[in-house]
């Protein structure tokens, strides 16, 4: 634009203008409603994206919550067979008969007579044995007995 078109009053410059053809300039004026829709659909998708991701998210922690369960059942069973075999093992270490023949063959222990045989409890002292028992028997022959002594 020359100098005189930019000084000039809008009518001047029209009058100038018809030598050199000018571009028409628009401007735009910002639509506020138009501008409020475009930011809640914007809000909104951002929301049904938000949800969808979520579900998406629970979906795979459930998945790896079952894997999860899965090889603790597997687990579970195992240890469950290993225990039944432990006691198994057990009740046949704790066997009796095996007992003895261990104690007759790698120890050389023998079955001991009837007169090698004594009750610890005859050797308590504070009058619980049987010497005790015996004495209070002699003395006074109605002395309670415990239920679990027998006398010869």
């Amino acid at each position: 634009m020359s100098a005189l078109a930019r000084g000039a009053t809008p009518a001047a410059r029209e009058a100038g203008a018809g030598s050199r053809p000018q571009s028409a300039r628009f401007h735009r004026e910002s639509d506020r409603r138009r501008l409020r829709a475009m930011a809640l659909a914007l809000a909104c998708a951002g929301v049904v994206v938000g949800l969808v991701l979520g579900v998406v998210g629970l979906r795979v922690q459930q998945v790896r919550t079952s894997y999860r369960l899965d090889s603790l059942r597997v687990a579970r069973a195992e240890l469950e067979e290993t225990r039944g075999r432990l006691s198994v093992e057990l009740a046949t270490l704790k066997s009796l008969a095996r007992i003895e023949g261990k104690a007759r063959g790698e120890l050389g222990m023998v079955q001991p007579g009837k007169d090698q045989v004594r009750l610890a409890r005859e050797f308590v002292p504070g009058g619980s044995g049987l010497s005790s028992r015996a004495l209070t028997a002699s003395v006074d022959p109605v002395a309670p007995r415990s239920p679990g002594w027998r006398t010869r």
